[in-house]
């Protein structure tokens, strides 16, 4: 068994939990969203804090976000409020005050000296810049005609600005061809239904009455751990790169809205969310099928430390998801009664794992290796070292958790700034680690047996389990009795 965490480590993730660490980022602590003093007086009501922007009305933080001529709101800034801003306010609203806003600014130059109308081509690049931003961080945000609509009415209000060489229309139009390229390939996508595999139910392929020597299993298709734990990162990597910060937003904006109106959250569909967590259920069922259905224990044992070392390598890589999925399927009930099995297994190497996985103190010990991944990804030099892939569904937990334990508005009506600062480096950070390319070679044959061979039910994982190492007292026996008679009822 592995040594545990210093006390002091231990007590410092208590205090910081349930978050995910946040590392030095687009989102460091240096980059608070703060504004000019200029803007202070002009907006009023913002609350500050050591420098950093805790507060503030929903129409002062949207005056924040448009630029003006001696202005450009902080990256951080922009990125933090229009991830928050849909659990007040639909994107096409927020659309059409930026818009006014612009307008207002635009008038103000025009009817100004000549000194200031010469200002209006820096005024448009700044607003151009801040919609490129936007379309490419949020492209969601622009799915439905009204936000297209709002975004073509600015477009064409800047436009304006420079109509003698036509430079400004020609950025416009490749930002919109890019918005359109990146929404038509999203619909694509969520076009394509996955084809969930069905668990096995048929009592030929569960009961085992059959010969066993042609029956494929994952070490007639990889029998090196470290290719095949390449291989799961390739499929991670792939369904999470469908993942868009909006997405994630869901877990806030679907859950409620105190602002009491139905927020774009509510109808957008969660389909790669629900992908990526079928995945992790398919993973975690295909490990216990393939221990499960052997007959021979000493090929049962082969495959269990195949996959604790495939586990292992996943750690190194920094794909936890995998990891984790890994040793759920191997604590699954049929497997884990396998006492004669896992008496022969060199257990070791998994007492390890576990050790990482547990769940004490709000997973302390799995927190603790995700920092150290999440630290090598910022030094690193390849993209190999650069993999950090979180346990999705704690990584889900931890956003709801910061939402239902900190308000969205302050008792003064304001926004509570500081929650969604801490939201947004959550998954500011979820979104550059799935923008790392997958430095390994992709093997299709055993991605096709990863992503299709047939797993088991939870009932015919029993049965297998049962037909492996017999029931040993009476509960069991009288469980192997009914899920037989079943089986074959059924059948």
């Amino acid at each position: 068994m592995a040594e545990p965490l210093c006390n002091a480590a231990v007590k410092k993730c208590k205090e910081t939990m349930p978050q995910t660490p946040i590392f030095s980022s687009m989102l460091s602590s240096s980059c608070s969203g703060q504004v000019q003093p200029d803007m202070g007086e002009k907006c009023g009501d913002p609350v500050y804090q050591d420098g950093n922007l805790i507060s503030g009305s929903l129409e002062a933080l949207i005056e924040r976000l448009v630029p003006t001529m001696d202005y450009y709101p902080d990256r951080t800034y922009i990125f933090t409020f229009l991830l928050s801003s849909r659990v007040f306010i639909h994107p096409h609203e927020l659309l059409a005050k930026v818009g006014q806003i612009c307008i207002k600014q635009k008038q103000q130059l025009e009817i100004g000296s000549e000194a200031e109308k010469t200002k209006l081509k820096s005024f448009a690049a700044k607003i151009i810049q801040l919609l490129k931003e936007w379309t490419e961080t949020f492209p969601y945000d622009f799915q439905d005609e009204k936000s297209m609509k709002e975004l073509k009415e600015i477009a064409h209000r800047i436009t304006q600005c420079d109509e003698e060489n036509g430079t400004v229309k020609k950025i416009i139009s490749q930002m919109t061809q890019n918005l359109l390229m990146t929404l038509s390939a999203r619909s694509q996508y969520q076009e394509i239904k996955e084809k969930f595999r069905q668990p096995v139910t048929d009592k030929g392929t569960i009961l085992k009455n059959k010969p066993q020597s042609t029956q494929k299993d994952i070490l007639s298709i990889c029998c090196d751990p470290l290719i095949l734990a390449q291989q799961l990162t390739h499929i991670e990597l792939e369904r999470v790169s469908n993942i868009y910060a909006e997405d994630l937003m869901q877990i806030v904006s679907h859950v409620d809205s105190l602002d009491n109106h139905k927020c774009r959250g509510d109808v957008t569909k969660t389909y790669t969310l629900e992908a990526y967590d079928n995945w992790f259920n398919c993973l975690s069922m295909l490990v216990a099928t393939e221990i499960c259905r052997v007959v021979k224990k000493k090929q049962r044992t082969r495959i269990v430390e195949f996959f604790i070392d495939v586990a292992r390598e996943c750690f190194n890589i920094g794909n936890f998801n995998s990891m984790m999925a890994i040793i759920s399927g191997m604590n699954l009930s049929p497997v884990a009664r396998l006492k004669k099995t896992w008496s022969k297994v060199k257990t070791a190497k998994f007492d390890v794992l576990e050790h990482h996985m547990d769940p004490s103190s709000n997973f302390c010990n799995y927190r603790t290796a995700l920092q150290g991944a999440a630290q090598r990804s910022q030094t690193a030099n390849s993209n190999r070292e650069k993999i950090v892939i979180p346990v999705f569904n704690l990584f889900i937990k931890d956003i709801y958790f910061l939402h239902k334990m900190h308000t969205n508005r302050l008792p003064n009506g304001q926004i509570n700034f500081k929650k969604f600062w801490e939201i947004s480096r959550l998954i500011h950070d979820f979104i550059t680690w799935k923008q790392v390319e997958c430095p390994f070679e992709k093997d299709k044959k055993i991605q096709s047996y990863l992503l299709t061979t047939p797993i088991y039910s939870e009932e015919a994982l029993f049965i297998a389990s049962f037909e492996s190492e017999g029931p040993e007292n009476h509960v069991e026996k009288d469980s192997w009795k009914t899920l037989r008679t079943t089986l074959l009822n059924r059948a």
